[in-house]
């Protein structure tokens, strides 16, 4: 291979990571998108926030269901054409919010982006595992990971910005335009290079076949890592969405002091994605690292729990939990990735992502009776308790899926 091949290969894989990743910042921008615009829309139609709620739910029960299903698919038809479609449904999803006056037309199109949800996961890791060589996927999946943080973050601000210029309905056409422009350019970028999964072996006479669809999506690794992204989520969402209120109820912590641990966390995880993917390259002992990051994070938990550290100690093990949490997030990928048989990428991430649904609906009923039985310790206790339970089930993940 010619050294002009190589540098072309090398600038192909890095226009593929940043359109792949560019369309994971849109996902979690689309997540986000009706948590800063809510107060207006809750006006506009003079819904309760039970109601409102119900928008959120179809979007996390459709991508939930049809995520697995979205995997197949992939698959079947290509991951790059899936995304493009995924992307196209979400963009035309928000418009419709935007243009249509009526609040049952948006709950149908919250829905109908759940559906333009389902195709992310599957569809991302696919091209990447596919086309991405192995001494460079580590950092493919952090640089992955790391946009779709960023999109949760630019979400906020630059919602309400279009909402201050063109009302709250402008706000989602914008979003939406933001996603037929990703999906443009994921339509005119190509691959040039070859693909880098390296086919499986000839089977010895006698073998068993390799599991194949469903059969290889319920075999013992594939469901251990379900469960484990599934307790992942768990430890995300206590820690994420209650700690400001259980520090609050534990320690009296100021609120202002509080939301600054947790900016401070979601911050430092950002980071802690990219040291991750330089980690994951270098080592091949991906559950360890894995199960280092989750000890340490069961430990910092475990330090809030049981002491008022006060403001600078307390915000100094709230990112130490951030960073840990994201420096295992390429290896978590990578533990997937290593268990997977080429050609089932999108099916088998399809189905473990599902895992963050299964945990984003469990979560509120765990964590939520937690605090309405004025035990607010208990938050990062459990959360210290899913950590170490993650320690445990990923040291102990079979090597193959098949």
């Amino acid at each position: 291979m010619t050294q002009a091949t190589l540098v072309e290969n090398r600038l192909s894989h890095i226009r593929l990571i940043s359109v792949i990743s560019a369309a994971h910042f849109v996902s979690h921008y689309y997540i986000l998108i009706l948590a800063p615009l809510l107060p207006f829309v809750r006006d506009a139609y003079g819904v309760s926030y039970t109601e409102i709620g119900l928008a959120l739910t179809a979007f996390n029960v459709v991508t939930g269901a049809l995520q697995t299903p979205a995997g197949f698919l992939v698959d079947w038809l290509g991951a790059r054409v899936i995304l493009i479609i995924g992307l196209l449904i979400g963009a035309v999803a928000f418009v419709v919010v935007g243009l249509v006056d009526s609040f049952w037309v948006m709950v149908a199109m919250f829905g109908l982006a759940g559906v333009g949800n389902t195709v992310y996961h599957p569809a991302d890791y696919a091209l990447l595992s596919q086309h991405v060589p192995a001494d460079r996927i580590g950092q493919a999946f952090s640089i992955h990971t790391f946009a779709g943080m960023m999109g949760s973050a630019f979400a906020p601000a630059s919602l309400l910005m279009m909402q201050s210029v063109w009302g709250w309905r402008g706000a989602f056409i914008g979003a939406g335009l933001f996603g037929f422009a990703v999906a443009a350019i994921l339509l005119m970028v190509r691959d040039s290079a070859p693909a880098h999964v390296a086919a499986p072996p000839p089977p010895r006479a006698g073998a068993d076949k390799p599991a194949e669809g469903w059969r290889l999506l319920m075999s013992a690794p594939i469901l251990m890592n379900l469960f484990f992204f599934v307790v992942i989520a768990l430890i995300s969402s206590g820690m994420f969405n209650y700690s400001v209120v259980a520090l609050g109820a534990l320690y009296g912590t100021d609120v202002a002091v509080a939301n600054s641990a947790l900016s401070s966390l979601l911050l430092f995880s950002a980071f802690g994605v990219l040291v991750g993917g330089v980690i994951a390259t270098r080592v091949s002992r991906h559950a360890w690292v894995a199960a280092l990051g989750l000890a340490t994070m069961a430990l910092t938990a475990a330090l809030v729990a049981q002491f008022d550290l006060g403001t600078v100690l307390l915000i100094a093990v709230m990112t130490a939990f951030g960073f840990f949490y994201g420096v295992i997030m390429p290896s978590r990928d990578m533990i997937v990735r290593d268990v997977t048989p080429p050609g089932s990428f999108g099916k088998v991430f399809g189905f473990v992502t599902t895992g963050f649904n299964i945990g984003g609906i469990v979560s509120p009923l765990i964590f939520g009776a937690i605090m309405d039985h004025g035990s607010p310790r208990l938050v990062f206790v459990a959360v210290a308790a899913f950590a170490l339970l993650s320690v445990f089930t990923v040291i102990s993940l079979p090597r193959r899926a098949a």
